[in-house]
């Protein structure tokens, strides 16, 4: 897909729904009709990471999901429990639909890439056919070169380009978390960029936090906002 990319996060609970909000809301910003979409999200209710992103923004327009489990399991494993229909190719064509809709459209990942998702397809099978550049978000502290840098693999293995990795929450505490930063971009060839922790008892902080602290080039090619 052309105008699209995807957020995608080392696993569960590292912040791309963070980092979703705030280059969504960047984008909007400046002008651009961007618009997050969630392919299934589970742990419905309380877990609803396309409202956060419209909060964030500020409008319904910015964000969809597709589809609501509420088992907070992987998609696949969720929908057995659920006893409910999930079908990979219907993932596939409405998630491709919908990111149409938004200029640009932004995947965002659901845990990892190796989470199944349906049909004994992966997030990463979908990122794939889908043919989206991505941003990795990942966790700033021990630990996270292996993850990172294996999900930065796993992407290239498919021919995707990776435009950068955001290291979330960082504060620069410990002597991992001060070197993490160099070493991945020595590992992966890829930028490594930081955000620290944001406050985010208002949504909207997290467009705000995102675009103060990180850089255009953060965006894949071509998919940056204009004038910012």
């Amino acid at each position: 897909m052309t105008d699209a990319f995807a957020v995608v996060g080392t696993g569960t609970g590292v912040g791309k729904t963070v980092v979703t909000a705030g280059l969504v809301g960047w984008l909007r910003e400046a002008g651009h009709d961007a618009r997050t979409v969630k392919p299934a999200q589970t742990g419905y209710p309380p877990d609803d990471d396309a409202s956060f992103v419209a909060d964030a923004c500020g409008t319904d327009a910015a964000a969809t999901c597709l589809r609501r489990l509420e088992p907070a399991l992987a998609p696949a494993v969720a929908a057995d429990v659920a006893d409910a229909d999930l079908d990979y190719d219907a993932i596939c064509r409405d998630t491709a639909a919908a990111l149409a809709d938004g200029n640009p459209g932004v995947l965002e990942g659901i845990g990892g890439l190796r989470v199944p998702l349906a049909d004994g397809r992966e997030v990463l099978d979908l990122v794939a056919d889908l043919d989206l550049p991505a941003v990795v978000v990942a966790d700033s502290g021990l630990g996270t070169l292996n993850h990172t840098a294996l999900t930065v693999d796993a992407l290239r293995d498919r021919g995707l380009p990776v435009a950068s990795v955001v290291l979330n929450r960082y504060e620069g505490r410990s002597l991992a978390e001060r070197t993490n930063p160099d070493v991945l971009a020595d590992m992966t060839d890829v930028p490594v960029h930081t955000l620290p922790p944001l406050s985010l008892d208002e949504p909207s902080a997290a467009v705000d936090g995102v675009r103060d602290a990180l850089p255009r080039a953060v965006f894949p090619d071509g998919l940056a906002p204009d004038g910012s």
